[in-house]
Formats: C-alpha cells, structure tokens, sequence
C-alpha cells in the first residue's frame, strides 16, 4: 500500500513521513528518486525515461501496488498525500488538509503524465519502474481544455477525438473521447458552451454519481481495494 520513498528530496511535495527505502536494484526508483534527479537537472530524454520504465517493469513485474499517495484534482493538477494526509480522509473529500501539496516541479508532472494509464478495472495509475502507483481522482481520469476553435487537450498535453459530451446535475461538462472520460477545465466553460449551442456537442445529462460506472473508472482505487475480500 506504501509508495516507496526513503529520502528527504520528496518531503518538499509529501510531508515528513515516508515509507521503507527503494530496492537499490531498481532502474527507475521510487518518485524520490526521479524528484532528485529532476531537481538537480540531470537531463534525461523522455523517450529514454519511458524505456527504464518498461525494462524495470520487465525485471521486477512483482513490485506491490501503492494506493493513496497520488491525487488529480478536478483542474488537472497532481498532489503527493503521504500517510499523515491520507489519514484526514479521502483525497474527493473537498477538504485541503485531506487533498496532500500540490506537485509543481514540471518534469516529475511530465514523467508522471507520459506514463498514466487504465488497468482492465477502470483504476488509472502512473507507471513508476516496476511500481503502479494508482490515482485517486477528484473528478473523472482526464481533465480537458478547450480551444477558441473547440480543439480538445487532456491535461496530459495529448489531443483528444471527442466522441460524446455529458452533464451533470450541477452543471458540469465532460468529455468522451478516444483517450477516456473526462471534465472540463473550468476556465473552459465558455468554450464549451459555445461548442454545445453551435450544435457541434450534444449533451446527454447523466447524474454525477452514476458517471463512474457509465463510463468504466473508478475515483478511489484505495477505496476499492479496502473492500476487496
């Protein structure tokens, strides 16, 4: 349940307490170790970093999974909840002592973001080494912006197909497209407006709590797997 984090680089974006060291046998490491080597300016290519992801997946597929320490707020912004935070509540709980620091260092974000994906159950997860480190969600596994020209980009940076749009009973936009589900970005809600009236979205209204099943994700991966027998 523990990400693996041993030194004091990430208690810039955790807090103080941290889980046992990293295997010094791995190729990635844990997030500490990415954090340091991004803070010293060790430049790597991103093409290169992904490939140490996969070799250290294939040496050591049997890494157990970490839950809670990884946030997305429903503005595409990623949080480090260490267990001090995690113990205040659920990350969608809407409260700040419970939601963890905000990450800001953008190259640990971009690696964070090249390596984000779904498992078979609808729980995303940011591939770390040999390590999942799966995502609680505030809102849905996609954040969107929307262009003047009603272009789509997930927060990710990748350019979204739109293939359906939904809200809610609060008023809220989201997105289907071939990436996945998502929200849309509040500053973009403009945009969106202008792309429903110009008749190039159809919104189907969907309640907010049913969105999760409707469209295969699941918010709280440590939730669900409290309840797992």
């Amino acid at each position: 349940n523990h990400l693996t984090a041993g030194t004091s680089d990430l208690r810039v974006a955790a807090g103080p307490a941290m889980c046992g060291p990293c295997p010094p046998q791995w190729a990635v490491g844990c997030l500490t170790t990415l954090w340091t080597k991004a803070r010293s300016h060790q430049s790597r290519d991103n093409q290169d970093m992904d490939e140490i992801v996969k070799q250290a997946l294939t040496k050591w597929p049997n890494v157990p999974h970490c839950y809670g320490w990884l946030g997305l707020d429903a503005r595409g912004n990623w949080y480090m909840r260490d267990d001090r935070v995690q113990a205040l509540g659920g990350f969608a709980d809407g409260t700040p002592q419970s939601k963890g620091s905000l990450l800001r260092h953008e190259k640990l974000i971009d690696f964070i973001q090249r390596n984000y994906e779904t498992d078979d159950c609808g729980q995303w997860f940011f591939q770390n080494g040999p390590q999942r480190v799966y995502v609680e969600l505030e809102a849905a596994p996609f954040v969107w912006r929307v262009g003047d020209d009603f272009s789509v980009v997930a927060h990710t940076g990748q350019t979204a197909r739109i293939q359906r749009c939904v809200t809610d009973e609060y008023g809220r936009v989201y997105l289907e497209a071939d990436l996945g589900f998502g929200l849309v970005h509040t500053q973009d809600m403009l945009s969106a407006s202008n792309a429903i009236e110009a008749g190039l979205w159809v919104p189907t209204e969907v309640p907010a709590a049913e969105l999760p099943a409707r469209f295969a994700y699941v918010k709280s991966p440590e939730a669900l797997k409290d309840k797992r027998p």
